[in-house]
Order: C-alpha cells, then sequence, then structure tokens
C-alpha cells in the first residue's frame, strides 16, 4: 500500500516538475518577438548570456520562476516603450 502511494505521488511530482518549464523553442521566439539579445534577455533575469544560450539550445531547462519573471518583464517593457 505504501510503495502504491510512493509511485503515485512521485508520478505527481515529476508531473508536477514539467508542467511549467518553457520549450527551447518558445524561449527563442518569444526573445526574438521582443527584439533582443540574449545577453539582454538573460540580463532581464538576472542570468548569464551562457545560461540564457543553453536554455534555448535545451542544453539545460529554465525553471518556471525565470520564465515568469522574463514574461512580466516583457510586458512591462512592452508598456513603457509605447
Amino acid at each position: 500500500r505504501i510503495a502504491r502511494m510512493m509511485k503515485v505521488c512521485k508520478s505527481s511530482r515529476t508531473k508536477m516538475a514539467t508542467l511549467g518549464y518553457p520549450s527551447p523553442a518558445t524561449i527563442r521566439e518569444a526573445r526574438k518577438q521582443l527584439g533582443i539579445t540574449q545577453s539582454a534577455a538573460a540580463e532581464m533575469v538576472h542570468s548569464t548570456c551562457r545560461v540564457w544560450q543553453q536554455w534555448e539550445s535545451g542544453d539545460r531547462k529554465m525553471h518556471p520562476a525565470f520564465w515568469e519573471l522574463f514574461k512580466i518583464k516583457s510586458m512591462f517593457n512592452a508598456r513603457i516603450s509605447k
């Protein structure tokens, strides 16, 4: 019984962990739509250009918190530039 519950919990955690991660293509497209460089995008989320490159190439997953920060700052910057 406990083993079954552990299996269900592990499965749920795995599903939850992958839900909020943006794909490399999504990250790249969002940055390109803003018309900014990888360095500028990395600076927006307090990261390095190399890490941003790894997110876009799929070598590393972008944590959902960084993705949310990028989206919030993108919306804020878009409002200011209008």
